[in-house]
């Protein structure tokens, strides 16, 4: 009940806090058998990493994960699967002048409620810190679902603040710090400057796709494939809002248009999402997610103290004016880890099930 597990047949339990001497994961229902190294699991963390540009927060982690149990001779085994990140670049002292206020946009205020005490450093384990133990998780479930159906994640940034993203190429995607599908950043990088300047921060919007996805995982009525998806989007810290294929534009199309046409060849569009009736069609699975403007900025703004008296808070330390620069591997990894909890499920219950129906060719972009 507290919330620190995601799936059951493939069970990540998340641990530690964002200034502790370490954070981490339990993957438990693993398949065995499969190679399993830190090296399958690294590059994910290298792309979810702080430090790794001028754009994004300065704390300097290297974010190096170690496998503690679960891998025998290179192979899993088939139990649990501990990994290891060690924090190794903590400033505590950042937050000593906010123990006894509420940073606006922070859970400091819910946390105090719900617990009774609080950990202000870094924000304990609301912060998304706490995301990179799932990253790890994801890059476990991102390589059985390749090696079992071929299927791929990838995500980039469509929008960071007011400024929209034209997509361009995939290609572009991982050379430059935005994860922007376009080949010139550089508009956004003055735009980050001046934001940074100005000592305030913007919000983003995160595109995530799957490819190769088997037709048939999902189940009705509530624990449909899509409801899991934004489940699990919404778990991640400044989430605050989630679409599934057409998403809001739903509202606006006419029934002539929205329901995907069906040939021989293939679907005719996609506006499902690839999901129909919580069940996957065998399209690629489209999601995009809002994010809040980062919460830690150092402009002064209203508050109260612990004992409910008025006060200024200045957020001082190392953040990312805009958190949605690094969301993506982040959102890749869950919509890779809700994709391996269904296809267990699928092999488990409907592994015999055969239909004649062809499995129309998959939309691809």
């Amino acid at each position: 009940m507290s919330g620190n597990t995601f799936g059951t047949l493939f069970a990540v339990t998340n641990f530690g806090e964002s200034h502790g001497p370490a954070i981490g994961c339990v993957i438990d229902g693993c398949p065995p058998g499969m190679l399993l190294s830190e090296a399958d699991i690294q590059g994910d963390l290298d792309r979810r990493r702080p430090g790794t540009s001028r754009h994004v927060t300065q704390r300097n982690e290297p974010d190096a994960v170690e496998i503690l149990s679960g891998v025998y001779q290179g192979k899993t085994t088939g139990t649990p699967i501990c990994l290891l990140i060690k924090n190794t670049d903590q400033r505590s002292k950042d937050y000593g002048n906010i123990l006894e206020t509420f940073r606006p946009g922070h859970a400091d205020y819910t946390y105090l409620h719900k617990y009774g005490l609080r950990d202000p450093r870094g924000g304990g384990r609301s912060s998304a810190r706490l995301t990179a133990p799932m990253v790890a998780a994801g890059a476990v479930a991102k390589k059985w679902l390749f090696e079992k159906y071929g299927t791929t994640f990838r995500g980039c940034m469509t929008q960071i603040g007011d400024m929209a993203i034209p997509f361009e190429s995939w290609e572009h995607v991982p050379n430059n710090p935005f994860f922007a599908p376009a080949a010139d950043v550089s508009s956004l990088e003055v735009y980050m400057d001046a934001l940074r300047k100005a000592g305030d921060s913007c919000g983003a919007r995160i595109r995530v796709t799957a490819s190769g996805v088997p037709v048939g995982l999902g189940d009705p009525l509530f624990d449909k494939l899509d409801a899991d998806i934004a489940f699990a989007m919404m778990g991640i810290n400044a989430v605050k809002g989630v679409e599934i294929g057409a998403g809001f534009a739903s509202v606006t199309q006419r029934g002539t248009t929205h329901g995907d046409a069906l040939s021989p060849e293939g679907f005719l569009s996609n506006n499902a999402g690839g999901v129909l009736g919580g069940i996957s069609t065998g399209q690629d699975l489209e999601v995009s997610m809002a994010i809040k403007p980062t919460s830690s900025i150092i402009s002064p703004r209203q508050s109260i103290d612990t004992a409910g008296n008025p006060a200024e808070v200045v957020t001082k330390g190392r953040h990312d004016p805009c958190v949605g620069i690094r969301a993506t591997p982040i959102a890749e990894a869950m919509l890779a880890l809700v994709v391996m909890e269904h296809a267990l499920r699928q092999r488990a219950q409907n592994a015999d099930v055969k239909v004649g129906t062809p499995d129309i060719a998959r939309s691809r972009e």
